[in-house]
Order: structure tokens, then sequence, then C-alpha cells
């Protein structure tokens, strides 16, 4: 049998992290297994569905490299064949035509309710002799069995079965003749092949009302694998507060594809105590088997260990590629500083995305902004002649290179009976504005000297300044 997935987004909002991991897995087993993968938009939903959702989507899968095999198909250009299926259902007497109106279905829920019943619809058309005339526009009603049960083989959560007692006689088109969700997901899943649902266990009460149509339209079950639900770090639904934004939000922030695909699929599956996988060895190890039936925990704290790790290993020319858009988006002046690529290296095993490369960055380019604390703290009338002395040399050195700048401060330090830290801290304030940045050589070497000079310059005005009040 060729594997066939399927991954069905309504564009009604933005696409978020629980939504693209369903997509990344019916991907990684549909590539696994040399099989399809289906992009389905169920814009069914007019009033929310919108083109700009639709957008994010379609951006979403090429940014993150989810490429599908056939789609994206539009539920909404399908109408005249979800038509067809319901009046076959008609005519095979496995559907019918309910005409009850709005207020006997609101009562017939008001006391169920309090009665303590689950409310259902109770059946009242399912025989009628006389058709009504005039008044309420039918819906049409699928004909659930009365007795037996429907069994579903789930690959993560083992036999679940389902008594047809607790099911009532679903609508699968409105009165207006617009069909309804679980009639075009199994009109839609027959028609394109799928062989394999792979989607959030959310949906497990969902699976027997779709088997009953299957079976009524007479095709073969997919196979099912309802993956767990991801909550925050409290155990509570995943929201914004726990860092669930748009997945295009993702690319925005500066991470890398690779690091939120490898931490999307850890999220509610397993291969052994393997925390780090490449594209190639996620298509490659998954399987059902890892997929764990608990619901799973999103830690925004471990998606940044992980980029931060992707970060310090992916090739330097891919990440300068990568980094090189947010320095421009930035506004910094690339022509104002050292080569790009240089500052990139030089900010790599300290940032955690890309836009932390470039905002760690702006210390390179323009001028200036000096970090109040900091130059409370380490630019004092104690550090003038050590920082008058570096400046000095600074002027006579006749190589501007990391290891002739770091022999400076190092001397510096001796001269002044110093330790290394009490000189480069002050140093590196004075010529960034900040307490932190890479090494103090590879700082100033990337600073250079122009830059350097004048900046101490300004440092030692800040001091005489502050020594004057």
């Amino acid at each position: 049998m060729s594997v066939v997935t399927r991954f069905p987004p309504s564009p009604t909002g933005d696409l978020h992290i629980g939504s693209i991991r369903t997509a990344l897995f019916n991907w990684l087993y549909a590539r696994r297994l040399g099989g399809k993968f289906i992009l389905r938009i169920e814009d069914t939903d007019r009033g929310r569905s919108s083109q700009q959702s639709v957008d994010i989507i379609l951006a979403g899968m090429e940014w993150l490299g989810l490429d599908y095999d056939e789609g994206p198909y539009y539920q909404t250009q399908r109408f005249d064949r979800y038509g067809e299926v319901v009046e076959q259902l008609l005519a095979q007497d496995k559907a019918y035509r309910c005409y009850c109106s709005k207020e006997r279905l609101e009562k017939l829920r008001a006391d169920q309710m309090v009665r303590k019943l689950k409310p259902r619809y109770d059946g009242h058309c399912r025989s009628l002799d006389n058709v009504p005339t005039g008044g309420v526009a039918p819906v049409v009603r699928f004909r659930t069995p009365l007795d037996g049960a429907v069994v579903v083989a789930d690959k993560v959560h083992g036999h679940i079965t389902t008594s047809n007692t607790q099911l009532d006689d679903l609508v699968i088109a409105r009165s207006d003749g617009s069909p309804t969700y679980h009639l075009t997901v199994v009109v839609d899943d027959i028609d394109m092949g799928v062989t394999h649902i792979i989607r959030g266990d959310d949906h497990i009460n969902n699976t027997p009302r779709q088997v009953h149509i299957l079976e009524a339209l007479g095709a073969a079950r997919p196979i099912y694998a309802h993956v767990p639900m991801i909550n925050g770090s409290d155990g509570k639904k995943l929201s914004k507060r726990h860092g669930a934004v748009s997945v295009l939000e993702y690319r925005e922030q500066g991470f890398l594809v690779g690091a939120l695909t490898n931490y999307l699929a850890r999220l509610g599956w397993a291969h052994g105590d393997q925390e780090i996988f490449t594209r190639d060895e996620l298509k490659n190890a998954f399987d059902f088997e890892g997929l764990n039936k608990s619901a799973a925990t999103f830690d925004l704290d471990k998606l940044l260990w992980l980029n931060q790790h992707y970060l310090q290993n992916v090739p330097s020319a891919d990440l300068v590629a990568m980094a090189k858009p947010f320095f421009e988006a930035s506004k910094v002046r690339l022509d104002d500083g050292p080569d790009v690529a240089a500052a990139v290296e030089a900010q790599r095993t300290r940032a955690k995305t890309l836009t932390e490369i470039v905002e760690q960055s702006h210390m390179f380019y323009g001028d200036i902004i000096r970090d109040k604390n900091a130059a409370k703290k380490h630019l004092r009338p104690a550090v003038e002649p050590v920082l008058q002395k570096i400046r000095e040399k600074f002027v006579a050195v006749d190589t501007w290179s990391g290891a002739a700048l770091k022999d400076i401060v190092e001397q510096t330090a001796i001269e002044f009976n110093m330790k290394l830290g009490k000189v480069a801290q002050p140093l590196r304030v004075a010529v960034t504005g900040s307490s932190a940045s890479p090494s103090i050589d590879i700082t100033l070497e990337l600073l250079g000297r122009e830059r350097c000079l004048e900046r101490l310059d300004g440092a030692l005005v800040y001091i005489a300044e502050r020594a004057a009040t």
C-alpha cells in the first residue's frame, strides 16, 4: 500500500505550533515511506476564513520546508462533489432530511440539560411519514446505526471503542445546502486516497462518526494515529502566554528551521534518548511507536537552547546568509563597520537567535550606546590612567590584530599590578558601551583602531566629568 497523508488546516487565523507539528508528523511519515503528502485547505467556514490566513499557511509550510506532493486543495471548490455524496446517502436511506425548528432543538437541549443528560438530537425526523410543508428549511442528518459499536485501532492509544448509543444523527448538510465538517473530511480523504490520518487527540471523538460515514460510502478505513496535545509549562492548554505564537513569528524572531522542526518533532515523539536530529535523521527515524499518549509540554527555554545549539553548529557561510536579512531589517549600516561575516562569527556562541546576533552586533556599527549602569560601575576615576595608557599603546601598535591587542591589555594589567578582568572590563565598557561582548581581543579587532580611539576618548571625558561632580 502506498502511503498518503494529509495536512488540513482551516484558514481562520495564524498557523500555530500544534498545527505545524501535525503537518510535520504527516510529512515525516510520508517521506520516510516514500509516500505522498497532501495539503488541503478546509475553508468551508466562509465567515472566518481569509486569504491572509491562507497566505500564512503557505508561507509557513514553505519556510519550514514541508513540501507537499498535491494541493493545496480548497474545500470551497468542491461543494458540487459534497452535494453529490449527500444525495447519494439520501437515496440509499443512509441519511434523511430533518425539519426540526430551531425552537424545538433549543427546547430539547434545555430539557436534557435539566435532566443532566448529554445534549443530543432525539431522532424526531428519522422516521417521518409525512414531510412538513412550509416553514423550516430542512438540514440533512446522517442515519447513525442504533446498535453496536465502533472500534478504532489507533496507533497511539490502542483500541478505542465507542458505543453507537453514545452518538446521535449528526448534520451533514445545513439548511442552505452547505456541507459540514464531518462530511467534507470523509469525502476528501476518500477522493484523495488518504491511507493514514495523523492528527491531534482532540479529534478522537470525531473518529467514530467519520468511520460511520466512510463505511456508509463503502470506503476502507484509513489508519489512525491521534497524537497528544501540547500544553504549557503549567499543564494548561497552550496559549500565547506560553510562547504559542504564529509559526512565522518564530521566523521573525530569528529561530532556525532546523532547530524548530527538531524541537517540534520531539514534542510527543521520541527515538531512544536522542535529542538532536538532522532533517534526514528525522525522516529516517519517525514512526508511530515513538509517539507518546500523554500531553507534551512546550518549553520556550528548551527551544532557545536548541536554537543556540544550531547557531553554534551550522556552517558559517549558511549562518551569515541567514543573518544578513536581519541585519538589513535592523537598519544597521553594514558599510560602517567590520565585515558582517566576522561579526556573525564573533556572536554565534553567545546568541540564542538570529535577532540576538544582530542586537549584540550593534556595537560594531554606528554610534555607541552607553549602558548607564555599566558605565557607573566600571568607568571610575581610578581606571582613567589605565585607559589612557591603553589608548597610547593603541595609537602606537603597528598591526591592529586580536593577538597584538590582547597582548597590550595583558601587559597593561601587569604594569598597573591589576588582574586582567579589572582592566579588560572597563575597556570593554569604554569601547562597546556594554559589559557584555565577545572576548576583548576579538571585540577590539572588529571595532577597528579609529572607532576604539574615538570611544576611549568619549569614555575618558565621561570619567573626567564624573570626577568633577
